[in-house]
């Protein structure tokens, strides 16, 4: 369990951009979400249901390319089971000021040794879709990382940067750097870049408006992380950009005749009146709704 994050560390974010933590899950959960890594993407999805996004399976993707799937919570109960965490909810939502936390997606990444580079970029840039349309992100290593690694870089303070709008090969640039690059120039600053170099079971949180990204996985070891995209619990469909950013997947999910968002697609994993979208015990359990 994450330990109430103190005023300093809130503060520390809040300056930042990023918080890096060093202990977030045991060793034991990081082996268990190996092994559901090695499934998921071999295809196998334990509920039946197929993830929103699936970028790469095996003996089809291009080895060069780090391997994703969005939203594998849906696929497999042991990866819901970390990105559904109260005190993971709790803490994002102390981080961001904000009444609660519903999750937005997951993502599971992949980096093999030699895979090539992801794209900086800032996570708000796509969000439109939803009202107020504010992420706040858990970073999870499920291996020791290092920058030789490709491990997840921020830039300090650049959540404070004027919005940008997104560009640019997502998977595998030439020059990965490059729109942040010209982000800093045009603010008039030198990007400081801090590399995530944390155990196995540490990780970091990080605003939605902080440019990140990662490099080529120099080493000879895999770089796998699990990510946990939070939202606001008082977030809404905004009917007007439906069709933009990552709103042309996930609108499939707005009812016909309100802009409510739907729990059992967008459940509240914490909330500060004690709320908890009731459906996921069972989910975890495997139990029918």
């Amino acid at each position: 369990m994450i330990q109430n994050l103190s005023d300093a560390q809130i503060n520390q974010f809040n300056n930042d951009g990023f918080l890096v933590i060093e202990r977030l899950i045991s060793n034991d959960t990081v082996k268990k979400l190996r092994n559901c890594f090695d499934q998921l993407f071999r295809g196998e999805f334990e509920t039946g249901i197929t993830p929103d996004e699936v970028n790469w399976q095996q003996g089809t993707g291009d080895p060069t390319l780090t391997r994703q799937i969005c939203n594998g919570w849906k696929a497999n109960r042991t990866i819901a089971s970390v990105v559904t965490r109260s005190d993971m909810g709790e803490s994002i939502a102390a981080l961001g000021g904000w009444p609660g936390t519903r999750l937005m997606i997951d993502n599971v990444v992949w980096k093999p040794p030699g895979t090539r580079s992801i794209l900086y970029h800032q996570d708000n840039a796509y969000l439109n879709w939803y009202t107020p349309s504010e992420l706040l992100s858990c970073w999870i290593a499920l291996d020791d990382t290092a920058a030789s690694g490709g491990t997840i870089e921020f830039v300090r303070g650049s959540h404070q940067w004027q919005y940008s709008a997104p560009e640019g090969e997502f998977h595998g640039p030439k020059n990965y750097r490059r729109y942040m690059e010209q982000a800093a120039k045009r603010e008039g600053v030198e990007p400081e870049i801090v590399y995530v170099e944390v155990p196995k079971g540490g990780g970091s949180f990080h605003h939605g408006w902080t440019w990140h990204g990662s490099g080529e996985n120099k080493s000879s070891r895999p770089r796998r992380s699990l990510v946990l995209h939070g939202m606001r619990s008082d977030a809404h469909y905004d009917p007007a950009h439906l069709s933009q950013g990552t709103g042309t997947i996930y609108s499939r999910y707005k009812h016909l005749d309100d802009n409510l968002l739907d729990e059992n697609y967008f459940p509240v994993i914490w909330r500060n009146d004690g709320y908890r979208t009731p459906e996921i015990d069972k989910f975890l359990k495997g139990a029918e709704s």
